[in-house]
């Protein structure tokens, strides 16, 4: 039997492999707020420009997805989770990927300048540098708090949205990044609690891994809190309207409510941990129920 290693030469990746590294899957929920916040913006912008800067949000996603993929190849082949993605599989060189997302990064960010403004290129070019330098290569590696910081990377979208129709960055934009940033962590948490052994195998000092899974379920609750707050800060602070606000309040409601079960629970067997995916799941659709709030607020009680 032969041994497939990461360094072994191989044909020409296939074009799917390409659209694998950019996390098509985890791309979807980045262009849907950089979307919303594009849309909620006041002021008008073409639509093939718009067109333009949400496929600009998307390449930049998929090109620090790319960077990730290429720096944690070897930390990739050591997961379930991530054994059969391109590069741990075997069936691209690491040079292609690295190639591929140098390339994207550069091309997202200087067609979002020429199509848009200078202001989206810049704050696009910085959420990609802080997933590749910050996040992946600094903190991941180093400390358990690595997800809490690293959030920042995911909560640019939709200030890159509303950038590239306004050319500023005002209170909304900033209040969702906030949003998204407090949402992070329970989100990223609730899934480390059930993909545990993967990042113990890995070397990567994820919260359970480090302090146990009593005290990463005591902080998915207390961020949760902090999430609630920024869930509630734009209509407390009439950035948007009543239609906002009760979304926000039920979907929030339901999501504590989930969080205090995961709380209380003292569950180790990942195939036993049913209310920590159920949290993990629902946390994705409790930003798109938010962030399409913002929106149909905006849209129908501007």
């Amino acid at each position: 039997m032969t041994t497939v290693t990461l360094d072994q030469t191989r044909l020409p990746a296939h074009w799917r492999d390409f659209v694998a590294l950019t996390k098509p899957r985890v791309m979807t929920l980045v262009v849907f707020t950089g979307l919303c916040g594009l849309l909620a913006a006041p002021g008008h912008l073409h639509p093939v420009l718009a067109f333009t800067a949400i496929l600009c949000i998307a390449l930049g996603a998929g090109a620090a997805a790319s960077l990730n993929q290429w720096y944690e190849a070897d930390i990739d082949a050591k997961m379930k989770r991530t054994a059969s993605r391109p590069l741990p599989a075997g069936r691209m060189d690491r040079q292609s990927a690295l190639h591929f997302g140098v390339g994207l990064s550069f091309f997202s960010v200087i067609l979002m300048g020429v199509a848009t403004n200078w202001l989206a290129a810049a704050v696009l070019a910085v959420s990609i540098l802080f997933y590749v330098f910050i996040y992946t290569i600094w903190l991941k590696p180093r400390t358990a708090q690595n997800i809490v910081i690293g959030g920042a990377a995911g909560a640019f979208p939709p200030v890159i949205g509303w950038a590239a129709v306004t050319g500023d960055i005002s209170a909304l934009p900033v209040a969702l990044f906030m949003l998204i940033f407090f949402w992070t962590p329970p989100h990223f948490w609730a899934l480390a609690l059930f993909v545990k052994t993967d990042y113990a195998a890995a070397g990567i000092p994820m919260l359970p891994v480090v302090s146990g899974e009593v005290a990463t379920r005591r902080q998915i609750w207390f961020y949760t809190a902090i999430m609630a707050v920024a869930a509630m800060a734009p209509v407390l602070l009439r950035l948007t309207g009543p239609l906002y606000g009760t979304v926000a309040l039920l979907a929030t409601a339901l999501f504590a409510a989930m969080a205090f079960q995961v709380l209380r629970r003292r569950e180790t067997d990942p195939a036993r941990m049913g209310p920590e995916k159920r949290l993990f799941k629902y946390s994705v659709l409790y930003l798109f129920l938010l962030f399409g709030a913002v929106v149909a607020d905006r849209w129908l009680f501007a």
